[in-house]
């Protein structure tokens, strides 16, 4: 049977890994995994964390199952830490799932069960597990313009031409925020054309928001998710505790099915734990237990967000610090994009060529179409990158 599989196109981010931890140079500069690191290179473990571990480890006494959708309590903190009182909870349908991946396939699972037809449209860029879980699927697939390389923007205009071409029943993908890979978002009114649109040809979102309080803040990064939740009768969101709450390993994430009524409610939780019961039956429940131990006591939330807070503005005043000495090296605006992207990517919007060339003549690594992540940067590094920037020519 084996003898029949054929091989699989290599990842790109993980063959950059590979290539990162082979070269010999101590003076190189990882941009490429999507993973926060602090000034020293570490991925810490926030304080809340730890302490909502040790609670847990003290008090935990068993380890049976939860339930196909995983514990109530952390589909109730997510809701809320998501969504707000934008819609109603007896509205919202939700299962755990194994980190924002997991949540990504139950959603696509779940269109491809509830509309088989439907095309998905995806930005584009993309996070590139998007198409590759819809192709691997066997699900119909388009792309809407997102990113101008001239400017490092949104382009806003092609994106909505793009859009007048989805057909009702179709699905949108949307970045919830700090999108990912160009870290350019969508202004609150951009995304209210965007919303006014897809309701007028009949379109249902899909939200992917894995950054959640990297961008500016918990309130206005979930903003645009919860304008787009309130403004339909359906609406699927993905949601990732990987980055904010630095739990990466322990795979947590949600999927949230927004419903028009309480009855159809019933019938897509119904549905979604079915779909959990197919592929991994019951969902992990540590991850989610920590999150849930964080969000409902108030000393450790405060503490949460504020070391989140402490996060998010690392990551912007070394956008800040880039864009600056790059304007110092160039004498030039043409790099203050860095400083108004959000999140931890930001896309340099170059060619391959000049993103090898980073590679090999500077140490620089970053993803090919020139992804790179802000987080792997640190005060004495952001010099000698935007030095090799301007010494490749980009």
């Amino acid at each position: 049977m084996l003898e029949n599989l054929t091989a699989q196109p290599a990842d790109k981010i993980l063959a950059l890994v590979a290539k990162f931890k082979a070269d010999p140079r101590t003076d190189k500069v990882d941009l490429g995994v999507g993973v926060y690191k602090d000034a020293t290179g570490n991925t810490p473990v926030m304080r809340a964390v730890k302490e909502a571990e040790r609670r847990i480890l003290s008090d935990q006494t068993t380890k049976a199952y939860t339930g196909l959708a995983g514990d109530p309590a952390f589909s109730a903190v997510m809701k809320d830490l998501v969504l707000g009182d934008s819609v109603p909870d007896a509205r919202v349908a939700a299962i755990a799932t194994p980190g924002g991946t997991g949540a990504i396939r139950q959603a696509l699972e779940l269109i491809r069960l509830a509309a088989p037809k439907a095309t998905v449209w995806l930005s584009n860029p993309t996070w590139p597990n998007h198409p590759s879980i819809i192709k691997y699927l066997g699900m119909k697939m388009a792309e809407y313009r997102y990113f101008d390389n001239d400017t490092r923007g949104v382009d806003f205009d092609g994106m909505i031409t793009d859009l007048q071409n989805v057909a009702q029943g179709d699905v949108v993908l949307l970045h919830g925020c700090c999108h990912n890979p160009t870290g350019a978002n969508l202004t609150y009114g951009q995304m209210e054309h965007v919303i006014g649109l897809m309701r007028a040809k009949g379109a249902v979102p899909f939200v992917d928001i894995a950054y959640l309080g990297f961008g500016d803040g918990l309130a206005d990064d979930a903003k645009a998710t919860r304008q787009i939740a309130s403004s339909f009768e359906n609406c699927l969101i993905a949601a990732s505790c990987s980055k904010n709450f630095g739990i990466y390993r322990e795979r947590t994430g949600i999927l949230m099915a927004v419903c028009k009524d309480a009855d159809q409610q019933a019938l897509t939780q119904q549905n979604l734990a079915f779909l959990n019961r197919q592929n991994y039956s019951f969902p992990p429940d540590h991850g989610a237990r920590v999150v849930t131990t964080i969000l409902q006591d108030p000393e450790l939330r405060a503490d949460w967000e504020a070391e989140l807070e402490e996060t998010r503005n690392g990551m912007l005043a070394l956008r800040q610090q880039l864009a600056d000495e790059l304007k110092r090296l160039t004498n030039s605006d043409r790099f203050d994009f860095l400083a108004h992207h959000r999140g931890m990517f930001s896309r340099l919007g170059t060619t391959p060529e000049l993103v090898e060339k980073l590679r090999a003549d500077h140490g620089i690594y970053m993803v090919g179409d020139s992804r790179m992540n802000i987080a792997g940067l640190n005060a004495q590094t952001v010099p000698v990158l935007a030095k090799a920037i301007v010494d490749a020519g980009v």
